[in-house]
């Protein structure tokens, strides 16, 4: 083995000779690659201009190693001799270092040479494999990777050349672990030399210096620095092959008996299968009892039908073009999606003979989209487990190179793993990294070195690895399992592997990487390259290979043939049923959200209530006053008391209540104040969390979130998936900042259901006021909600109100809420109906204080004859009708002003979805049609709103008038 690296005679001599005036030196400041050679693979040609520099020694006094706080080497000099008169009178590390290399030199003759100069060179070289192994590592199963090699790992900068390879050194350091222990043995520099290349340089590049805790990297020291590579046995082989043959098998299989089908195969990285395999069976050793898994399409065939177990049969049945399920009265079926999007779930049993639960959620095309989904859910199944510590519950993301390192959203969900209640303990990260996105090269897709750097801003350790070798991906993905359950915190593997086709299997790649992909039209497969190993080891032999593959073959066969028969059962189709909930096509009954008055008025004092020594802000004091005598004397509920009492009577229900995004402690507008703080102690205090005895602290949970729509929303939407009894919000902070989540609404939200038939029960909660404050903030975009409202305009629903159905049919609800009261029973309809459907609320601004804005208690009880008790009970009304007492035909009447109470331009709010409805149903009447609806409201515009409050005014003052007095209304089809 070679480490010492031919160069220049005069650099050499210049660093011998100024190591010999007494100076030790470490690495220089790095010069990163350059673009040309980012990544492991490119079609660029390198330039000689690139080459690396003649490395030049730095200085000790320039060193800031822990280990060396020492400036110069006449302060170490002084430092030992201080030691050696008095020990107590240095720092117990330099204590513990003098006492260790002293006491070893004098016992071991071989290093009575070695000086102390001389073993912080070599701890600065150990250092630098640690910090830059992974350079040198062998990762790119191609061999097309162009990275310069750091010149701090070449021994010769550290003053040391081949004669001095069969000395003996000693390393040891103080509260450190692997080459560094004060309990090695002396070695000789080429035996540290040569385990250091094997820890470091193999298959596996380790990055994790960048983490600054000492217990996790000396925990990952032990596990990488062993005295022997790590090595499994024959039985644990044979395990791996069978499952990389699975692997292997299972896209050959596809692709012999589906040749122009696109189904994103897993061909070069089929060591994917056995290595998740693997994770798997080792977090359940280690007390997981159920993984949420999320990925994109690539692989995700292979790991549903060898990973999630999804039967082969099904999976063959859909791509023959697959039935929907046997016909069943109530049985809904949706539009379906493709097979590579579908989820599925599965009971798996480990090789250490444990069962273990793994769900894989339905994802769209957007790569990363689904990660703060898995997120979310994984957080909701600890909470419905009590997992309090975490450990039993866990989300594993797959990802592909080119999104992790270009989507933001996968930032904004690692953002949320430390925060309190967002963090699952660790997700495990998984790249299946193809070194090429589609048909972009690395260099163009990403500006750092790896895909993975995004998560060092998280100290995530990142194990790189060939995808080549089996076993090295195996050990990584059990390390992964490992440091997740011993310190909870995300983990990245990253599997470099190739695509043998292309972005598809009709895709041609040779257009784009002609290069690679010739490389890729000779090179072995992984299944070849492990057989071969096994077979030259006698691990293996051709007999044992042929039994395993004809036992996978024959399986293969027959599942085929059984797909021809197969017919999806209701079971398969609603893998994620929720036990008596009622799909669109049965009918399910309207029920009551009226509470009884004791219970409101109980709930009512514990939320307008607050500790007796609690100091407040003085103007929260008085809100709470407020809300006090709200409840006392029955009048004048606002907004918030509505929210809080609909939050309470919930809890008291046994339901779980969470809200969630951006300042909704407080509130955008201070209207909430759902957390309290001391003014003087800082003390927070939830008046909701105390709602009822012994209360689980997060039966309700109310948090501030992370400056994020994206990966809060679509956290959110993963925990409403869990557990139907539960009220899961988010409130964006302005109604207009939620399209910075449009991916969720479009992808999810509104069509979720019909593709992958997921009830959500998910609240999101829109506040926004038209009232002169410009385009900003002034518009919900209610129009695109309206518009991927999926209810027929032409088409007037079932009426009668036994047989209504509308909603149960329709994908999600918009509503415009204008009473606390309306409010208060719109979100226990959430809970209170057999069913599950979005609810889109365009909250209010203006009406959180309005005087007017106010309900009285009575409005949200069960007692018939109070205010909003009509034949059916108390709940929300859709339209609330004048009490005034008119008549319901009167006479006189030249029109009626439909308002929406935002009067948007003309192309957004409710005026496009209103109209054709509204003509539907006046047809049906006999009273007109579209010619007969006239529009009085402000003109098309591309921003919702004018900037000039003057002009706001004039507006507004002029569509009043005109809709209320003039007959110069237009109507717009004929304008």
């Amino acid at each position: 083995m070679t480490w010492f690296r031919a160069g220049s005679s005069v650099a050499k001599l210049a660093i011998r000779r100024t190591l010999s005036q007494g100076g030790s030196y470490v690495a220089r400041a790095r010069v990163f690659p350059s673009l040309g050679n980012r990544g492991f693979q490119t079609t660029a040609s390198k330039s000689k201009a690139q080459s690396a520099p003649v490395p030049r020694a730095v200085p000790l006094s320039r060193l800031t190693d822990s280990f060396l706080d020492g400036t110069s080497s006449v302060y170490l000099e002084e430092l030992q001799r201080a030691w050696e008169a008095d020990p107590n009178s240095v720092d117990e590390s330099w204590d513990n270092f003098f006492r260790n290399f002293v006491g070893q030199a004098a016992t071991s003759p071989g290093i009575s040479g070695q000086t102390i100069q001389e073993s912080m060179r070599l701890l600065l070289l150990v250092r630098a494999y640690q910090v830059y192994g992974h350079m040198k590592a062998k990762l790119d199963p191609l061999g097309l990777e162009q990275r310069d090699i750091p010149d701090d790992l070449d021994p010769a900068l550290y003053g040391f050349s081949e004669a001095d390879l069969d000395r003996e050194f000693f390393l040891g350091v103080w509260r450190m672990s692997g080459f560094l222990s004060e309990n090695r043995p002396v070695q000789t520099l080429r035996a540290i030399l040569t385990r250091l290349e094997q820890a470091y340089c193999g298959s596996i590049g380790y990055e994790y210096m960048h983490i600054a805790d000492r217990e996790q990297c000396n925990w990952l020291r032990d596990r990488i620095e062993t005295p022997i590579p790590m090595a499994y046995n024959r039985q644990r082989r044979e395990v791996i092959l069978d499952r990389l043959i699975w692997s292997t098998q299972f896209e050959n299989f596809l692709a012999t008996k589906w040749t122009a089908a696109k189904r994103f195969g897993l061909e070069g990285g089929e060591t994917l299968i056995p290595g998740m395999k693997e994770m798997f069976d080792r977090s359940a050793d280690l007390g997981v009892e159920s993984i949420v898994i999320g990925m994109s399409h690539r692989g995700r065939l292979n790991v549903l039908g060898n990973v999630v177990r999804k039967p082969l049969r099904q999976i063959f049945s859909e791509f023959s073009g697959g039935t929907r399920p046997v016909e069943e009265v109530g049985l809904y079926t949706g539009t379906g999606d493709v097979k590579y999007h579908l989820g599925t779930s599965y009971d798996r049993p480990t090789r250490g003979g444990k069962r273990i639960h793994l769900s894989l959620v339905a994802n769209p095309s957007h790569l990363e989209a689904v990660d703060p989904v898995v997120v979310g859910k994984t957080r909701a199944k600890q909470y419905y487990s009590n997992d309090v510590d975490r450990t039993k519950n866990m989300g594993i993301l797959i990802h592909g190179d080119g999104s992790f390192a270009g989507q933001g959203v996968v930032y904004e969900t690692l953002h949320l793993s430390a925060l309190p209640n967002y963090t699952t303990g660790g997700t495990i990260h998984i790249v299946v990294n193809n070194q090429v996105a589609f048909t972009t090269d690395p260099q163009s897709g990403r500006s750092s070195q790896y895909c993975t750097d995004v998560a060092k801003a998280l100290n995530a350790p990142i194990f790189h690895v060939n995808g080549d070798d089996v076993e090295a991906v195996v050990h990584a993905c059990e390390m992964a399992a490992e440091w997740r359950q011993t310190f909870h915190t995300d983990v990245v593997v990253d599997i470099v592997c190739y695509r043998r086709f292309g972005h598809n299997e009709i895709d041609e790649p040779s257009f784009t990487q002609p290069k690679m992909y010739k490389v890729i039209r000779n090179h072995p497969s992984a299944l070849e390259i492990y057989q071969q190993k096994l077979l030259e080891t006698g691990q293996a032999t051709k007999e044992d290979i042929d039994r395993i593959q004809n036992k996978v073959t024959t399986i293969l066969n027959e599942e085929f043939l059984a797909s021809k028969d197969y017919v999806p059962q209701k079971g398969d189709w609603l893998s994620a049923f929720w036990s008596g909930f009622k799909s669109p096509e049965q009918l399910s009954r309207i029920r009551n959200t009226g509470v009884k008055p004791e219970i409101l008025k109980n709930v009512g004092k514990a939320i307008a209530t607050l500790p007796e020594n609690f100091k407040p802000h003085r103007a929260v004091k008085k809100i709470f006053g407020d809300r006090l005598k709200m409840i006392e004397t029955g009048e004048g509920v606002d907004w918030a008391v509505g929210e809080a009492l609909a939050f309470a009577t919930l809890l008291v229900e046994g339901n779980h209540v969470r809200l969630s995004g951006q300042d909704v402690e407080r509130g955008t507008f201070s209207h909430r104040h759902s957390v309290v703080h001391d003014q003087e102690t800082g003390e927070r205090y939830c008046p909701l969390d105390n709602v009822i005895m012994n209360q689980h602290e997060e039966m309700f949970t109310v948090s501030n979130s992370s400056l994020s729509e994206f990966a809060v929303l679509g956290f959110e939407l993963g925990y409403s998936m869990e557990n139907p009894n539960s009220l899961v919000i988010w409130e964006a902070q302005f109604g207009d900042f939620a399209n910075g989540a449009q991916v969720i609404f479009d992808q999810f939200l509104s069509s979720g259901e019909a593709k992958w038939l997921r009830q959500i029960g998910l609240v999101v909660l829109l506040p926004h006021g038209y009232d002169g404050q410009g385009p900003e903030h002034s518009s919900a975009r209610l129009e695109r909600f309206l518009q991927m409202s999926d209810d027929n305009p032409f088409v007037i629903p079932e009426m009668e109100p036994t047989q209504r159905n509308q909603i149960q049919k329709c994908n999600w609800q918009v509503v415009n809420v204008t009473t606390p009261a309306n409010y208060f029973h719109v979100l226990r309809r959430q809970i209170h109906r057999e069913f599950r459907k979005p609810l889109i609320v365009m909250a209010p601004k203006n009406l959180l204080r309005h005087k007017d804005c106010k309900s009285n208690l009575s409005e949200f009880d069960d007692v018939k004859g109070h205010p909003g008790f009509d034949k059916q009970g108390t709940r929300f009304k859709r339209l609330i009708k004048d009490q005034s007492g008119h008549s319901d035909l009167e006479e006189g009447i030249r029109r009626i002003v439909l308002c929406s109470g935002k009067e948007e331009p003309m192309n957004m709010g409710a005026y496009n979805y209103i109209a054709p409805r509204l003509a539907t149903a006046m047809k049906s009447l006999d009273r007109g049609n579209l010619d007969n609806i006239k529009y009085v409201g402000r003109a098309p515009a591309a921003a919702s709103a004018t900037g000039f409050y003057t002009v706001h005014v004039k507006e507004q003052s002029e569509l009043v008038e005109k809709a209320i007095l003039s007959d110069s209304t237009t109507n717009p089809t004929l304008a």
